[in-house]
């Protein structure tokens, strides 16, 4: 049990300091309630569900880089630079796929859907 208390606090500790994490958490909110609307098939909501949580995962991940990079130093040093740039180079990375994905699999449901009204 203690292991989960320490998951949640860190995850809490997450949406509550990181203004990005809490971007993408209302992203994820929005994208599951057009994935509602749209009533998506299972296949579809797991891709959609995987995307999302490789974005927070990333953004979780990042958040730990730069924390023990500013506990290592907090002087500049290039070789810190490289850790924190590449932890955010991530997190766009898996965001831009996350969009595709979210193009890929809302894209047409939505524009039929907007079409029909």
């Amino acid at each position: 049990m203690k292991s989960f208390r320490y998951a949640f606090a860190g995850m809490w500790y997450l949406f509550r300091t990181q203004r990005n994490a809490k971007i993408h958490l209302i992203v994820a909110m929005l994208v599951t309630i057009v994935g509602l609307i749209l009533k998506l098939t299972a296949l579809e909501w797991a891709v959609i569900v995987l995307a999302m949580g490789l974005v927070i995962v990333s953004e979780a991940l990042n958040t730990v880089a730069e924390a023990a990079m500013d506990y290592a130093s907090t002087e500049f040093h290039p070789q810190i630079k490289i850790v924190k740039d590449t932890a955010a180079g991530a997190v766009l990375l898996a965001a831009l796929t996350s969009v595709i994905v979210g193009l890929l699999i809302l894209g047409p449901p939505l524009w039929q859907y907007v079409n029909k009204k």
